[in-house]
């Protein structure tokens, strides 16, 4: 299982990377970072995209939605999204995040841990040369190995 460094090594291997980063969203503190940043400082990015996953995590528009009636299907007693095995606390309402302009992606996938999951992965993408269909499936895959700690 990999750890962060081989993560994110893995994750510059996908056609276009520019630069990937794992962070922690709390804190703000980028745990990981390879490649180019943009703006050209890695702390800067990663404390600007933790803002930006802290409040799609904290949105209530963006949380887990139900059927019609609206009922949260698998929700926990808490309200909080329920894991595979029932009501965990620990999975973010959100998987992902897709930014793009007219040059780049920026995709954060946040990292389901039995912890918490504070975590998210951004990579960093050229537009002209990434795949964003391939750059998600492969993070997924990646988040789901990652190993912290």
């Amino acid at each position: 299982m990999p750890g962060i460094d081989e993560s994110l090594l893995e994750a510059m291997r996908l056609p276009g990377a520019r630069g990937a980063s794992v962070v922690d969203w709390i804190s703000g503190l980028a745990l990981g970072a390879v490649g180019d940043a943009p703006g050209g400082d890695a702390e800067a990015t990663a404390a600007e995209t933790a803002e930006l996953a802290r409040l799609a995590t904290e949105s209530g528009a963006l949380a887990l939605t139900g059927g019609p009636s609206g009922d949260v299907t698998g929700a926990s007693p808490g309200g909080g999204p329920a894991g595979p095995d029932g009501p965990s606390g620990k999975e973010p309402p959100v998987q992902d995040l897709i930014i793009t302009n007219a040059d780049s992606y920026h995709l954060l996938r946040f990292v389901t841990t039995t912890f918490d999951s504070t975590v998210f992965v951004h990579l960093w993408l050229d537009r002209s040369e990434g795949n964003l269909a391939l750059a998600r499936i492969r993070l997924a895959e990646l988040t789901d190995r990652l190993v912290l700690g």
